[in-house]
């Protein structure tokens, strides 16, 4: 399997934090990885598996480390029919936003020809702030499941 791209979108910096963990974790179960605070679609290879861990600011906005890496995809529209992703939507479900770039972020990876190879966890900050926490419940499916990416 080609190395695993981790991605972050955060405000705050907790989302990059559960990115690391993200990273931490594929790490000792064995994949290669690297992990971007700032993607740039340049520097990533589009095929193989992608992570991402996005949360939502404001009224359902991209935080401000993504917006330039959404504005890439929006403007260059590029074929991402070789990349396998699952995402972590991280956000506040008293808002009803809740989640909302997280779920656009898919919406716009699938619309370029990604492939969602593990359901969005949807993480809500308000019922439980602990991120990691929250990913570990979900990351031994899709481990499991990125076994079976080729």
């Amino acid at each position: 399997m080609s190395e695993i791209q981790v991605l972050t979108g955060s405000t705050l910096g907790g989302t990059e934090y559960l990115g690391e963990h993200i990273a931490d974790q594929l790490a000792a179960a064995g994949f290669a990885q690297t992990i971007h605070f700032q993607a740039d679609l340049d520097q990533l290879p589009t095929q193989g598996p992608w992570i991402l861990a996005c949360s939502t600011h404001g009224a359902g906005d991209y935080p401000e480390s993504i917006q330039s890496f959404v504005a890439q995809l929006e403007s260059s529209q590029p074929d991402l029919s070789q990349v396998h992703m699952a995402l972590v939507a991280v956000g506040d479900r008293s808002y009803d936003t809740f989640c909302q770039a997280g779920k656009n972020l898919e919406k716009l990876l699938q619309s370029l020809g990604a492939k969602l190879i593990y359901p969005r966890l949807e993480i809500d900050v308000s019922h439980n702030p602990d991120l990691e926490e929250q990913a570990d419940e979900w990351l031994p499916g899709l481990i499991e499941q990125l076994k079976t990416v080729k």
